[in-house]
């Protein structure tokens, strides 16, 4: 293969009695994987061009893992190695292009190379995610198709076992897939598969993490990262906080919350903001909220849209607690993130 393939993930997952994907894990997901790789998979798969689903049988296991080993592809054979002990079935896919993913193995792949950190929110295609995904059962013995969870329950109990359901979603908790180094997250079923948290990042028990969404780090975040939204390093979302996502009423407008910024508790934005910007406490700033803008002698300058002020940096958002208008100025003062609190080695 002489072109560049965009990505590769050998993995294993969970089908359904029907054999549909419920979900695939890749434990080392490959972003524009090397020509030594590249070639070396496509010809032990017998791959023939484009984005493919190729599922990959024991038997070739053994073949395939000599094949990494001459490649000196050492940590794709380990993993091909350990897949020998499966139970599970195996699948190996490889996407040609980022075109939009259309099976579960694909959609499970973009999503993990966004948690393992190889690609940021926004570069990567995710359109139609959604209509791909199944809903699924996420329990103690892993995901569960809807239409056959009565029956697993009902087998649970004969054996005296309990199945317990954590949730119904499209989307698994990342942790059960990748847990980045250098980040606390206190609950982690706040933070979805497709989520991208960066060094330094403290996520608070009420902090929560779209997919295709997250922190640059270091940031503390207690308040709510929607779908689409990017946080800034040095970053604080306080507590009941919230952006507005690409999902939730934000439209094409992609959200982002620039450097050292504060959204204090209960405050939100559905503006992008940029850098060293403070919303105050209870204070949610949308597109088209009046905007009362001061000078540095706290004087009215000018009355705009909050759009009209979307990413520019040094702003504070204020209620004035006489009349309740919303006002701007500059902030004079960047915020500083206590460095112990994102000590998360």
């Amino acid at each position: 293969m002489s072109e560049q393939i965009f990505s590769i993930g050998l993995g294993l997952g969970t089908q359904n009695s029907k054999g549909e994907w419920l979900e695939v894990f890749y434990p080392q997901p490959v972003l524009k994987p090397d020509a030594a790789l590249t070639e070396t998979l496509c010809t032990s798969l017998n791959y023939n061009g484009g984005n493919q689903i190729i599922a990959v049988d024991k038997d070739q296991l053994d073949t395939l893992e000599s094949a990494l080993t001459a490649a000196d592809q050492q940590e794709q054979a380990a993993i091909v190695n350990r897949f020998k002990a499966s139970t599970k079935p195996l699948v190996a896919t490889i996407l040609a292009t980022d075109d939009n993913p259309t099976s579960v193995p694909e959609g499970y792949l973009k999503l993990q190379l966004l948690s393992h950190r190889l690609v940021k929110p926004h570069e990567i295609n995710l359109n139609g995610l959604f209509g791909v995904l199944p809903n699924v059962a996420w329990t103690n013995k892993g995901a569960i198709d809807l239409e056959e969870l009565s029956q697993a329950q009902l087998e649970a109990r004969l054996n005296g076992e309990l199945l317990n359901v954590d949730c119904v979603d499209k989307f698994p908790k990342m942790t059960n897939y990748v847990v980045p180094a250098g980040v606390r997250i206190a609950h982690t079923a706040r933070v979805r598969l497709g989520a991208y948290i960066g060094e330094g990042t403290t996520i608070m028990h009420e902090g929560f993490v779209n997919f295709n969404a997250g922190t640059d780090g270091p940031g503390m975040i207690e308040g709510r990262i929607s779908a689409g939204v990017f946080v800034g390093s040095g970053s604080d979302l306080g507590g009941g906080s919230s952006t507005m996502g690409t999902l939730s009423g934000g439209g094409n407008i992609i959200i982002s919350v620039g450097k050292e910024c504060l959204l204090g508790a209960n405050a939100g934005t559905g503006i992008p903001l940029g850098d060293r910007c403070t919303v105050e406490s209870g204070l949610y700033i949308t597109a088209g909220t009046k905007v009362t803008v001061l000078d540095d002698q706290n004087k009215a300058v000018d009355r705009v849209k909050a759009r009209d002020l979307a990413g520019k940096s040094n702003l504070l958002f204020r209620r004035n607690s006489t009349n309740g208008a919303v006002e701007c100025l500059t902030n004079q003062s960047a915020v500083e993130l206590n460095e112990e609190l994102h000590a998360n080695n």
